[in-house]
C-alpha cells in the first residue's frame, strides 16, 4: 500500500511514519507548509509549522530512508482555517480551528492531492483508533484526538490511518529515542498554531478592527463598554471590564454574545447551565444519519464538556438532549456524539453548535 505520512516535525508524526515502514508499505513523507511567513524558530512549545519544524521532519524522513516533500497549503489553510475562524469570532462564535483544519487540510485538500497521485492513503499522528472503519478514542485519554477527528466523513475515514492511538504518549517519546529520533524530545505545540503570540484577542482585534458594544447584566442594566465581541466567549469570567462581581457577591460569567447588536450578557453560574443544544451540518461516521434517538455521551471541548445524553436528527439538525446541564457551551463549538465502550469509546456523529437551550 503506498502512504502519504504528514509529518509536522513533532514526536507523534514521527514515529507514525516509522511505524508505517515497518509494516512495509510503500511511504513519502510531506510536510504542509501552512504559513505564509513561517518563524525560523518555534517560540517555545507555541504554534507549529515553523522552518526548524520542516528541518526536523526532513532529518526524520532522512533517518527512515522515505523520500520527504514540502507542500504549499498556505494559501488554502488561510481560507478554510484562519478565515473562518476570524468570521466566527465576528459572528460571536468559538470555533475550535483544529477541527476545521482536520477537515479541510489534513483529510480533505492533502487527501484529495494524495489520492490524485496514487496513493491509497493518508497516515497521521493524531491520537485515536479505527476499528472496521469506525473512529474510535485513542487508549491515552489524556492524549485523545478523536474529538478533533470527528468531522471526517466514512469515505475519509477509509482512507486515514492513526498509527499511534493504541499507544500511550510516554511510550510513544521512548520508542523514537530508541530508534534514534531528534524529536523524541521534542516539546508539545499547544495553543493555536497560527497564533504564536498566544494572544487570541489582539490576533482577531488586528483583523476585525473596533466593533463599540456594551456589556449589559440579565436586567440590561449597562455596566461597561467593549471594543468587540469577539474579545468574549461564553463563559468567560475574567477580562470582562466590569467592577466586581454581581448583587449577590458572586462571580460574574459571560452568558450571551450578541454580534449584530454588540450586546454581551452577564450573569451567574447557573445560568451558563445548557440542556439541549442543536448541532448544524452533522457528519456520521456510519455514512448514515441514524433513524432514531440514541443513547451515548457529547464532548462539547477538545478537553472535557462530557454528559450523558438522548440524540436524534431533527429537521436534518441533529440534536441532543442532556441527562445533566454543561456550563459554558458556545455555538460554533463542535459537538461530538460518543457511544460508550469498554474496548475505546466510538464515535457516531458530530456537528456545529448552532444553538442551544
Amino acid at each position: 500500500m503506498r502512504v502519504l505520512v504528514a509529518m509536522s516535525g513533532g514526536v507523534d508524526s514521527s514515529v507514525a511514519a516509522a511505524r508505517i515502514v515497518d509494516a512495509g508499505h510503500d511511504v513519502v513523507g510531506v510536510h504542509l507548509a501552512l504559513s505564509t511567513a513561517p518563524g525560523a524558530l518555534r517560540t517555545g512549545s507555541r504554534g507549529c509549522c515553523s522552518r526548524e519544524d520542516s528541518a526536523d521532519a526532513r532529518r526524520v524522513a532522512d533517518v527512515l530512508g522515505i523520500p520527504f516533500y514540502v507542500w504549499d497549503f498556505a494559501d488554502k489553510f488561510k481560507e478554510e482555517v484562519i478565515d473562518d475562524f476570524v468570521e466566527s469570532y465576528a459572528r460571536g462564535e468559538t470555533p475550535n480551528p483544529c477541527v476545521r483544519c482536520n477537515e479541510r487540510i489534513k483529510f480533505s485538500a492533502l487527501a484529495a492531492r494524495a489520492l490524485a497521485l496514487g496513493f491509497d492513503a493518508v497516515a497521521t499522528g493524531h491520537y485515536a483508533r479505527l476499528a472496521d472503519g469506525r473512529l474510535r478514542r485513542a487508549v491515552d485519554a489524556d492524549k485523545d484526538q478523536s474529538y478533533v477527528l470527528a468531522v471526517l466523513t466514512a469515505q475519509q475515514l477509509r482512507r486515514a490511518v492513526f498509527p499511534i492511538g493504541d499507544t500511550p504518549k510516554p511510550a510513544i517519546r521512548a520508542e523514537a529515542a530508541s530508534r534514534g529520533l531528534l524529536t523524541a524530545d521534542k516539546p508539545d505545540s499547544h495553543d493555536i498554531c497560527f497564533i504564536p503570540s498566544g494572544d487570541t484577542r489582539a490576533f482577531l482585534g488586528a483583523r476585525i478592527g473596533v466593533r463599540p458594544g456594551a456589556v449589559v447584566d440579565a436586567a440590561g442594566t449597562v455596566l461597561a463598554e467593549h471594543d468587540g465581541v469577539h474579545g468574549f466567549t461564553i463563559g468567560q469570567r475574567k477580562g470582562l471590564g466590569i467592577a466586581g462581581p454581581g448583587p449577590d457577591g458572586l462571580p460574574r460569567y459571560v452568558t450571551g454574545i450578541d454580534a449584530e447588536t454588540g450586546v454581551v450578557r452577564v450573569g451567574g453560574l447557573a445560568d451558563l447551565e445548557v440542556t439541549e443544544l442543536t448541532g448544524a451540518e452533522p457528519v456520521f461516521t456510519s455514512g448514515s444519519a441514524f433513524t432514531g434517538p440514541v443513547e451515548g455521551q457529547v464532548q462539547v471541548r477538545a478537553h472535557g464538556g462530557i454528559a450523558d445524553v438522548v440524540a436524534e436528527v431533527v429537521d436534518g439538525a441533529l440534536r441532543m438532549r442532556l441527562r445533566s446541564p454543561l456550563r459554558g457551551v458556545a455555538t460554533g463549538q463542535t459537538m461530538v456524539l460518543y457511544r460508550p465502550d469498554p474496548d475505546g469509546d466510538e464515535v457516531l456523529a458530530s456537528a456545529t453548535i448552532s444553538a442551544t437551550q
